[in-house]
Formats: structure tokens, C-alpha cells, sequence
């Protein structure tokens, strides 16, 4: 007769068997900060002025490719933008209304130049067949990659080749903004708007603000809420005086660290053998439209009394999470630049589905 308890004793307890990718996962988690700081201080002693975001980011890209099975939760990315909207909030207020209000035309001529251009795009890669029409179309969006990978499977296209452009897009413009930044700008210093020892008064409302505002703009469906929300709440508070607000240097850390790991860890090698084909033209794609954006915004330095950075991180085709933290900190506008990239992302999510079955239609006939 056999021995059962024996028999169940040879088998490896139910806790070891969960430990095994709970340790995989930590190691792997350990490995992921520590490139990401050796990435982000080496960034740092080169003057980036988003050096605690593209470390990370770019770790994060090395190790979604290598198949690493980690992501960042998405209430984590959502906390993350939430700090960084308190960040904004901080160092802007009620001007970009006024800003929006004065210059509101031209403004919108420069969004306008943006979305065009991408929609070209998306028509040009779908002509040359490398993509759906759809995909191409949301892929191709200059904005709020989140919510257009979410629109784009309600709308028939892959979700993984929307994501895929749309992280590749965000990607290029943080590496490309942040050497610009740190070629007109000059070296970025610490975290900006960042306190080491910052009053428990102003973190508390710091906190209270990132907590209320995100839900408040989850639960309006605003697009990027999460960071939306902080961002009008606080900027309305501070301008007020009603409330002083500050963040410590480390938890703004920790909140560039989420976005970019985030992007970063999009990258997996499923999608890229998915796209690895159109790629070049991706990227080709990709460089065109940051260029023709850095055309205008030369343009745009003749037509209003503002500098060529704060010019070109306005017309910067998406990443308003990660152009927003570039804005801060150096020189620029923030102001301006802030109410280039809203309204840009809201225009951008009620004409997508448009779009996309414009560019649909134009690539029904077969070869």
C-alpha cells in the first residue's frame, strides 16, 4: 500500500513553489533600479536636464527587450503622473489661460501643423503597406499614448503595433528634447521643484491634491486624469495662496523613475518581432515629424516673444507627461508650453477616430 504522506511529503511545499518568481521578480526589480541609477547619474554629470527620467527609461528598454517579466502597475504610473502634475501645478497657474486666451489662434495653428503632419504620416506608412490603415492611423497620433492604444482596439486596430508606435514616438522626443534642453539650456542640476527637507504643511497638501485631483480626473474620463487633475487643482490652489505646495526630491525621483520605466518596459520582444519590419520606417516616421515640429517652432520664435526651447518642447509631438518634466526643469515657459501640449492632446483625442477612418479609406485599394 503506498505511503501517501510520504508520497505528499516529496513534493516541493506550495510556498517554495511561490517564492521561486517572487525572488526572479525582486532580483529582477533590484537589477532594474540599479542600471536605472548608474544610467541616470551618468546623465546627470552630463548636465540632462531629465536625467532621473531617461535613466530609467532607457534601463527599462534594455530590459522589456530582454524578455523581463515586470511592469509597473498601473495605479503606480497613474501615482507617478500624479506627482508629476503636482510638480507643474507648482510652477505654473492661471497664466495659461491667459496664455491660451491671447495667443488662442496661433496656438491652434501650431497644433494643427502637428496633427496634419502625423496624419500624413500615418498615410504615408499605410500607402507603403508596412501597416494597417487603422494601426497606422493611432499609431501615428502625436499624444496621450495611453489613451490612444485604449480608442485603437475599440476601433479594430492592434493594439500591440499602436503601442509599439506610440512608446517608440514618445521615446525619441524625451531623448531628443532633454539634448536640445541640455544643449540651449545648459546643465539641468537637481530634481526640479524638487525640496530635499520640504515642510510637512506643503507635502501633506501635496499629497491631498495628487490624491483628490487624479481620482477627480479619472472619474471625469479627462484624458491623462491622472495628471490632468493634480496639475488644475494645485495650479488653481497655489495661484490662489490658498495652498503652499512642495514635493521631496526623492518621491519626485521615484515618480520620473514610474514614467520612465513604464515607457520603457512597453518594448517587449513579442511586439518588437511584431514590428520589427516596419521599424525603419517607424523611426524614419518618427524623425521627420520631430523635425518638421522643430521647423515651426523655429517659425514660432518670429511670430511671438518666446525662446526657441520653449518653442520647441511646445510643438514636441506627444509625451506630455515626460516634455512637462523637461519644461520645468530648465528656462522655458512652462506656461506656454503646457498650454500647447493640453490642448494639443484634447484635439488630438476628438479627431483620432476620425482620422484613422480617413486613412483607412484611403488605403482600401489593393495592390
Amino acid at each position: 500500500m503506498p505511503d501517501f504522506p510520504a508520497a505528499m511529503d516529496a513534493r516541493p511545499p506550495a510556498p517554495l513553489l511561490s517564492r521561486r518568481p517572487l525572488a526572479r521578480t525582486a532580483i529582477l526589480w533590484a537589477g532594474l533600479v540599479l542600471a536605472s541609477g548608474a544610467l541616470a547619474g551618468l546623465f546627470q554629470l552630463a548636465g540632462f536636464p531629465a536625467a532621473l527620467l531617461l535613466g530609467p527609461m532607457l534601463a527599462a528598454i534594455a530590459f522589456g527587450v530582454r524578455g523581463a517579466p515586470i511592469r509597473v502597475p498601473k495605479v503606480g504610473f497613474q501615482a507617478a503622473q500624479a506627482m508629476i502634475g503636482c510638480l507643474v501645478a507648482h510652477a505654473v497657474n492661471a497664466s495659461i489661460v491667459a496664455t491660451l486666451m491671447e495667443d488662442g489662434l496661433l496656438i491652434l495653428a501650431v497644433v494643427g501643423v502637428t496633427v496634419v503632419a502625423s496624419a500624413m504620416t500615418g498615410w504615408i506608412l499605410t500607402r507603403i503597406r508596412l501597416l494597417p490603415g487603422t494601426t497606422a492611423a493611432w499609431g501615428s497620433s502625436p499624444g496621450g499614448a495611453s489613451a490612444m492604444v485604449a480608442m485603437a482596439e475599440e476601433f479594430g486596430a492592434d493594439p500591440r503595433l499602436v503601442a509599439f508606435m506610440q512608446y517608440v514616438r514618445v521615446a525619441c522626443v524625451a531623448l531628443t528634447a532633454s539634448v536640445v534642453a541640455r544643449l540651449l539650456a545648459g546643465s539641468g542640476g537637481t530634481v526640479p521643484g524638487g525640496d530635499m527637507a520640504p515642510g510637512p504643511p506643503a507635502v501633506l497638501a501635496s499629497l491631498a491634491v495628487a490624491g483628490v485631483g487624479a481620482w477627480a480626473g479619472l472619474r471625469l474620463r479627462v484624458p491623462a486624469g491622472a495628471m490632468i487633475g493634480p496639475l488644475v487643482l494645485g495650479a488653481a490652489l497655489h495661484a490662489t495662496g490658498l495652498a503652499a505646495m512642495a514635493l521631496p526630491s526623492w518621491l519626485l525621483a521615484l515618480a520620473y523613475a514610474g514614467i520612465g520605466w513604464t515607457v520603457g518596459l512597453r518594448f517587449t520582444p513579442a511586439t518588437v518581432r511584431a514590428t520589427f519590419h516596419a521599424l525603419p520606417a517607424v523611426l524614419v516616421a518618427t524623425f521627420g515629424l520631430i523635425g518638421l515640429c522643430g521647423l515651426w517652432a523655429w517659425g514660432l520664435t518670429f511670430l511671438l516673444p518666446i525662446d526657441f526651447l520653449t518653442a520647441y518642447l511646445a510643438t514636441s509631438p506627444g509625451g506630455l507627461d515626460s516634455v512637462a518634466i523637461i519644461a520645468v526643469g530648465t528656462h522655458s515657459d512652462v506656461s506656454f508650453v503646457l498650454a500647447v501640449q493640453t490642448l494639443r492632446l484634447l484635439v488630438v483625442i476628438v479627431t483620432g477616430p476620425l482620422v484613422a477612418k480617413w486613412i483607412s479609406r484611403g488605403a482600401a485599394p489593393a495592390a
